[in-house]
């Protein structure tokens, strides 16, 4: 990897909170009770469900499971494609965050979540996922196939009609961003490096990420006096 920790730590720095954002609107409580009702409403109660995880949930679920496997996602595909200004990224160098959009397809991890607590860790996955209105990702159920076996997950996927919604950007405004954007959570250059890794670690190359983590890298050993000029 191009992208190293070294590289990673000069676009972190300590970010205050600003807090929730003026003018708009986050889920409640009874969204979140809502939102998990519409998903299990598919799901036989009791049962075990698979969670295909693509990102950040790879390297920092926040989740009980019981099983890990690799799996393909047809017909969607990991991409930078909506803004944030919080967490990774602030109203004054907003940043970008990944989901899962239409098209092509997508190697992640398979979770495997026991049917017994189901419904607790989906509330607290969609309230870790999804915070304003309307909802930048949305939880659905999708076919994965792992080791040539189709099988139906819960994943977090783009939702095109959000406010923050950016569609498809070029390579290189990405990294421009990525390699500026930090929040109090950490910067998008540490969520990128994060992601790629962990998914080397499994052996899932994503061209998309690695020539992302290449640019990026590029950006801040070329910048890295002047990131936040």
């Amino acid at each position: 990897m191009s992208l190293t920790e070294d590289l990673v730590a000069l676009t972190c720095r300590p970010v205050s909170d600003s807090g929730p954002l003026q003018g708009v609107f986050y889920h409640s409580d009874d969204d979140y009770r809502t939102m998990v009702d519409a998903v299990l409403e598919a799901h036989p109660a009791g049962k075990d469900a698979w969670l295909f995880a693509f990102g950040s949930l790879i390297w920092k679920p926040e989740c009980e499971y019981l099983e890990e496997l690799c799996g393909i996602a047809p017909g969607w595909h990991r991409s930078f494609c909506f803004r944030i200004q919080r967490h990774r990224g602030t109203q004054e160098f907003p940043g970008l965050m990944m989901s899962l959009d239409r098209g092509g397809q997508c190697k992640g991890i398979l979770f495997r979540l026991s049917g017994r607590t189901l419904r607790e860790q989906l509330e607290k996955l969609c309230r870790r996922e999804i915070t304003v209105k309307p909802a930048n990702t949305v939880p659905r159920w999708i076919k994965v196939v792992s080791g040539g076996k189709p099988l139906r997950a819960i994943a977090f996927v783009m939702n095109r009609q959000a406010n923050a919604y950016v569609g498809k950007l070029q390579h290189s405004e990405i990294a421009d961003i990525l390699a500026r954007a930090c929040g109090h959570w950490g910067s998008g250059a540490e969520y990128l490096f994060h992601t790629v890794r962990n998914l080397e670690e499994r052996g899932i190359h994503d061209r998309y990420l690695w020539q992302l983590q290449r640019l990026v890298a590029e950006r801040i050993a070329a910048n890295q006096h002047s990131l936040y000029d």
